[in-house]
């Protein structure tokens, strides 16, 4: 169903904001103007209910928005936390980086040049302390996270006197199913029928997605195995390893269906995750999962479609690979554990929620 949207802001507003946040460490502090406008449909609209989701990404003033909502706005407030940085002085994850001062005052953030980056200017405990004070004094506000990992967080943050709702992202289970791969595409990435396909699919590999578990990974591996990854750059690519192939993002969702369904194994050895769809999509493709117990993605992985690894040694990942081998799931068992994860499910309880504020 196409909805009708506005679409807001311009390039000139996002590269100031940009620039205020490398330097300067302010994330959420551009976007003024661009703010305004907002703020003036919402007083014409009156809506009933406001939803926020990200609000990181250099395209809004949070100070702006905020005194409206808790000055002005009087009906339901929402909002889908998809990581940690509501509640952070500057990070959208901690794990990675051992960090527990959110829990109390941010402060020499080891996150820095993580994104959002911040080249010069270290603000996370200024950071920390306006997104309390602002944050915290919305009314009738109700948070929405997509797993039980990220409700913990939340109720050890300054958020822990709001109402949280556990819902589930969803997947359009329409699309995702197993698709018979087509010679073609075997052809196109030049691997073999042979080959026992090993598959990692991510919008951008980094050390905290396990691109580096991969590579480890790949000096170990059986030569009846082939890495694939999904989501690399142009210079990633370049670099990889004989047993490693790897592509671009593919905005071609049929031809996505098509790599799940041609893996043997799907890993994701990310550290910080608040849900995963891309694991979900593996496994609504009948594709077992190997996944570590570092965040959200645990949740999503049983006896019936994979394995929760502890350690991510490169020998862990291949004792857990040969483990799920032994298992022989079928695809109809593994698919049958993504049913939950339908969009039409997540609409249901995302309305119901709007129904009972």
């Amino acid at each position: 169903m196409d909805l009708r949207c506005i679409k807001i802001g311009n390039g000139l507003s996002f590269w100031i904001h940009v620039v205020i946040n490398t330097v300067f460490d302010r994330q959420g502090y551009g976007s003024y103007f661009v703010t305004q406008k907002i703020i003036r449909k919402l007083r014409q609209e009156c809506p009933d209910i406001i939803h926020l989701h990200n609000l990181h990404g250099y395209y809004i003033n949070l100070p702006l928005l905020f005194r409206y909502l808790s000055k002005e706005y009087n009906g339901k407030i929402f909002w889908t936390f998809h990581d940690c940085w509501p509640f952070t002085g500057h990070c959208a994850y901690f794990t990675a980086a051992k960090c527990g001062k959110w829990e109390r005052e941010c402060g020499k953030c080891p996150n820095k040049r993580v994104y959002p980056i911040s080249l010069l200017a270290d603000a996370s405990r200024k950071n920390y302390a306006d997104k309390k004070r602002m944050f915290t004094e919305l009314k009738n506000l109700t948070i929405i996270v997509p797993s039980k990992w990220m409700e913990s967080l939340v109720k050890k943050s300054f958020f822990q006197d709001y109402p949280v709702r556990i819902v589930n992202n969803g997947i359009d289970l329409k699309v995702f199913s197993y698709r018979k791969p087509l010679d073609e595409l075997y052809h196109k990435y030049g691997i073999s029928r042979e080959k026992k396909v090993v598959l990692g699919v991510a919008n951008a590999w980094d050390a905290r997605k396990g691109l580096p578990d991969f590579l480890a990974l790949s000096k170990m591996l059986p030569s009846e195995y082939q890495i694939f990854l999904v989501g690399l750059t142009a210079r990633q690519i370049g670099g990889l390893p004989q047993n490693v192939k790897g592509i671009k993002q593919t905005e071609d969702k049929k031809e996505l269906v098509m790599i799940y369904s041609l893996a043997h194994i799907f890993m994701n050895p990310s550290l910080e995750e608040s849900f995963s769809l891309v694991t979900v999509e593996a496994i609504a493709c009948g594709t077992p999962v190997v996944v570590l117990d570092t965040s959200a993605v645990k949740e999503l992985v049983s006896d019936e479609n994979g394995i929760v690894l502890k350690k991510h040694d490169a020998a862990d990942y291949l004792d857990a690979i040969k483990i799920v081998e032994k298992r022989r799931l079928s695809r109809e068992q593994i698919s049958q554990t993504a049913k939950k994860y339908d969009v039409d499910i997540y609409t249901k309880k995302i309305v119901e929620l709007y129904n009972n504020f």
